[in-house]
């Protein structure tokens, strides 16, 4: 039993146990930058993509569960900058009234609230954007940073390294030259949330790879991110240190008029390749929190060692309700409403309502029944689970969604288990199983931390579950990153949604998952809720001010 056991358990009792170091304060002076800052460096503008036609086709339903007509479309340099701009790239300035604790800084320039279509915790976007190009691609050959401030490519290398990444990653027959890394620099959110750093990082990084899937599968594109792969090779080609900024996604980009040579395994003799150029850090000190840095020890150690398949089928969760919950014909959901609006627009419209619920104006049943569908069929992709698109039969389901009720026209307040029936694109046979009756808001209340959200004034309280430690048996520590990732996919289908769907949501992390796991009755099945999702109607005419910069 390796270390990120004893992590998850730790993370799953910290609302009882608090994690070390215990009264940390962070110094708000001297916080890093929220994104990595390359002095120097040759940088050029991307394109904001192919979306300034009129009535772009790409829509939210499109995007969740597959677009129709013709697929596998190509990369071009227009659809990655589009891709960026609307995940990572900053887009406005927010400013609305609302609950959130950091509300009186955000007047001043130096705090400002930039908004981006991707969620992350605590509002701090640590995760980082390389471009590794070969020549089948419209630029020289070499290793690229995106500079989400600038929305621009910043030169660290100049020449092919693609061969490195194709045998870092097993990839070695792929057809393409052209690679997305994910890097996350832990610093940038550690410095905040300390050693419960990497709970919250590894979310984000599958929030970023769902926008990227819901981007590209609306246009016919795909994504298919590899998860495991030898990181300490290719931390080095980007000249990290690995316990200072993990390595935690590849991506192939198949690019158009692709001219890429014959696929290499790689160097055969001479120094390994690597970026000399460095960053600069903001920070004048730079903490490292043994805990971060030994679970992201423990994810590196066998990075290598990709699951086979089925291997995680053991820690599946079945579509139907555990056997804990009370034997009872479920509540039948209506066919999802549809999603109509347009991938870039909702993820420029989607963010917290912090507060802004309102009880008053029930959520209509379609509604809940088009996030429960769309949060349902998410994932990070095929690379440990060998679902390639959202409802494939070979799939293997890692959450389950329970569904805390308080103002949903036509269902009684309760807990419920959600079970999503056999499709995922018209909601055939999906409803809810009743796992506890009554109001639930005070339960809910009393087990969350902070002050941000009534939690009762949401229409629901979805909770999505994974059978954690399962996971990490069947997977190793580096199953970890895959059950965070596959959360934080679910969590941006639902931010997606819920803002397609005109209403408000919000994500939270700050809850007693001990408490969810007793009230609900999971011990027996071994799942244990990781975030809590929030849906309803926000408060007619709330102050907002927003100012658009792309």
């Amino acid at each position: 039993m390796g270390f990120a056991h004893e992590y998850a358990t730790a993370i799953m009792h910290r609302g009882r146990i608090p994690m070390e170091p215990v009264g940390f304060v962070p110094d708000w002076s001297d916080r890093p930058r929220k994104g990595k800052f390359y002095p120097g460096a040759e940088s050029f503008p991307l394109p904001q993509g192919d979306d300034a036609r009129p009535a772009p086709a790409a829509t939210v339903q499109e995007g969740v569960f597959g677009a129709a007509g013709p697929r596998e479309r190509l990369f071009s340099l227009p659809l990655l900058g589009g891709m960026l701009l609307d995940s990572y790239g900053r887009t406005g300035r927010r400013l609305g009234v609302q609950a959130n604790t950091d509300l009186p800084s955000l007047p001043f320039y130096t705090d400002a609230n930039w908004s981006r279509g991707t969620a992350s915790g605590g509002g701090l976007y640590p995760a980082t954007v390389y471009w590794v190009n070969g020549p089948g691609g419209p630029l020289t050959p070499g290793v690229h940073h995106y500079s989400t401030t600038h929305h621009a490519m910043q030169r660290l290398l100049t020449g092919d390294v693609s061969a490195e990444i194709r045998a870092a990653t097993g990839l070695e027959a792929a057809a393409t030259d052209q690679f997305l890394v994910l890097g996350v620099k832990f610093w940038q959110n550690a410095f905040k949330y300390n050693s419960f750093c990497m709970h919250a990082v590894s979310m984000d990084v599958g929030a970023l790879l769902q926008t990227w899937r819901m981007w590209a599968r609306a246009r016919g594109l795909r994504i298919e991110p590899a998860l495991w792969f030898d990181e300490e090779r290719i931390a080095g080609l980007l000249g990290l240190d690995v316990l200072d900024e993990g390595v935690f996604a590849v991506v192939p980009l198949s690019w158009e008029g692709e001219r890429a040579a014959a696929p290499s395994t790689g160097r055969t003799g001479g120094p390994a390749p690597r970026v000399r150029r460095t960053e600069s850090e903001r920070s004048r000190r730079v903490i490292p929190f043994e805990t971060v840095r030994r679970i992201q020890a423990a994810t590196v150690e066998n990075a290598t060692e990709r699951p086979g398949p089925g291997a995680l089928a053991p820690a599946a969760v079945s579509p139907e309700a555990p056997s804990s919950v009370p034997v009872v014909a479920p509540v039948p959901l209506p066919e999802p409403a549809p999603l109509d609006m347009g991938v870039r627009e909702a993820l420029r419209r989607r963010r917290s309502s912090f507060g802004r619920f309102d009880a008053r104006r029930p959520l209509a049943a379609d509604q809940l029944a088009a996030t429960l569908a769309a949060a349902a069929s998410a994932s990070v992709g095929s690379d440990a689970t060998g679902a390639d698109e959202p409802g494939e039969p070979n799939g293997l389901r890692l959450t389950r969604l329970y569904v805390f009720v308080n103002h949903v026209e036509g269902v009684a307040p309760g807990a419920y288990a959600y079970e999503p029936g056999s499709t995922h694109e018209t909601g055939g046979g999906h409803g809810l199983r009743l796992v506890k009756p009554g109001p639930p808001g005070d339960f809910l209340q009393r087990n969350y931390f902070l002050s941000n959200y009534n939690l009762e004034q949401a229409a629901a309280v979805v909770v999505p579950a994974v059978r954690t430690a399962a996971v990490l048996d069947a997977a190793g520590d580096r199953g970890y990153r895959l059950v965070n990732a596959t959360v934080g996919a679910v969590a941006q289908t639902f931010y997606t949604v819920a803002t397609a769907l005109g209403l408000g949501s919000g994500v939270a992390l700050g809850f007693d998952t001990v408490s969810f796991v007793e009230e609900l009755e999971l011990a027996e099945s071994g799942e244990a809720p990781l975030l809590i999702m929030l849906v309803g109607h926000e408060r007619p005419g709330s102050a907002d001010f927003r100012y658009e910069i792309a």
